[in-house]
């Protein structure tokens, strides 16, 4: 009886330690990854396709990491919080540089005003022209060219589309990922870790025997009756 209690506890030992830790796992999976445009020309595509991209990624800036592929990363840029919108693209795996850790200024957050002047073909004035001039803003998400024309892509309402650029966008350039970093994608798990179904019924079927089992020790064996005594003749 005590062997197979031993035996019980130690296939229950084996068999958690087999399994992944849930915390580390549950970590694992809700840290973000991140890669940064470390040169001017990261393109953030529409697809898996080099003739579909819409702006560059700005300089120092981040994508986070959906999913690694050979020749592009499927990556997300600016998150949905009003008045920016989340975006989610390729960029080339090559062109990206991966960091192990999550920036504290991943996107560039910058609105941009444009000046609409509406056209008078008539050549008179009614009124005091107040609205002849319209201004419109607009979230700034990168800068593309259609051959020597520069552009820039932009958010209004939900909508996006480009705008002439008119100027230039000046803004403060990200150092963090200049650390130690390899540079390169981290390797995707071939499987998600965690508990399947079988083997939580696997550890409850294991506690149960082993619960079972001490049980019956704790109760014991039944006594052997005392040798009865002979009286001499």
């Amino acid at each position: 009886m005590k062997r197979l209690l031993f035996s019980g506890a130690l296939a229950l030992v084996i068999l958690l330690q087999c399994l992944p830790p849930l915390a580390a796992v549950s970590a694992a999976e809700e840290e973000p990854r991140y890669a940064v445009a470390a040169s001017e020309d990261v393109w953030f595509y529409a697809s898996e396709d080099e003739k579909s991209g819409l702006f560059l990624i700005p300089y120092t800036y981040y994508v986070k990491i959906i999913a690694v592929g050979t020749l592009f990363t499927a990556v997300e840029y600016l998150d949905d919080v009003p008045p920016y919108r989340a975006v989610r693209g390729f960029c080339k795996t090559q062109d990206l540089t991966f960091v192990d850790f999550v920036p504290a200024r991943p996107f560039l957050r910058r609105e941009i005003k444009a000046t609409y002047e509406v056209e008078n073909p008539t050549g008179t004035r009614m009124g005091n022209g107040s609205f002849d001039k319209i201004e419109r803003t607009f979230v700034y998400y990168g800068t593309s060219y259609s051959g020597t024309a520069r552009f820039f892509y932009v958010c209004a309402d939900g909508v996006f589309d480009y705008i002439p650029a008119t100027r230039d966008i000046v803004f403060e350039l990200n150092t963090d990922y200049l650390q130690n970093t390899s540079g390169e994608p981290a390797e995707e798990p071939s499987e998600k870790s965690g508990l399947s179904a079988g083997q939580i019924v696997a550890i409850c079927a294991v506690a149960l025997a082993f619960v079972a089992i001490a049980a019956l020790v704790l109760r014991g064996k039944r006594a052997s009756p005392a040798p009865q005594e002979f009286s001499q003749f």
